[in-house]
């Protein structure tokens, strides 16, 4: 049995203060019904609803109330830096390859074989260690926006 049941998330910005932190990779952060281990070794058990991602301060919300604050774990990325960072960011992109997008760099997972194909385009590939917060994420419910949705009826009338 888990120590704790958590069956809501507050987003970042939507609460006061935690009693304890979890520190989750990107793909742990990705959940609907998971146990996961706090700081102190605290057991949680997740059971939401839908699957979702949870993001850098947001906030799990305990049976009793409380709040458990979801910490973004640092993990081996690939930092990617050049002179062409929008066609880079369009090839990752085009790959449907999570990227946290910076002014100077990209960061995306470590993939060997894009990390080559970026430097064929010209890229310089580091590999780091930090918190991966991509921007909306590229995969599963609620990180990514199908193409069906916000779609507004001019999208349809095409002027020839």
């Amino acid at each position: 049995m888990a120590d704790h049941t958590c069956t809501e998330i507050r987003r970042a910005g939507d609460w006061e203060t935690g009693f304890e932190l979890c520190v989750l990779s990107y793909d742990e952060r990705f959940l609907r019904r998971k146990v996961i281990e706090t700081v102190h070794d605290e057991t949680v058990l997740i059971d939401l609803e839908h699957t979702t991602s949870l993001g850098h301060g947001d906030a799990l919300v305990l049976e009793d109330g409380r709040l458990i604050e979801v910490i973004a774990a640092e993990e081996p990325l690939l930092a990617i830096t050049g002179e062409n960072l929008v066609q880079l960011a369009w090839h990752i992109g085009n790959r449907h390859t999570p990227c946290q997008i910076e002014d100077t760099r990209l960061l995306i997972q470590q993939d060997k074989v894009i990390g080559h194909m970026l430097e064929h385009l010209g890229a310089k590939v580091t590999e780091v260690s930090e918190p991966f917060t991509p921007e909306g994420g590229a995969y599963g419910h609620g990180r990514t926006h199908s193409h069906d949705h916000g779609h507004t009826a001019h999208d349809h009338d095409h002027h020839h």
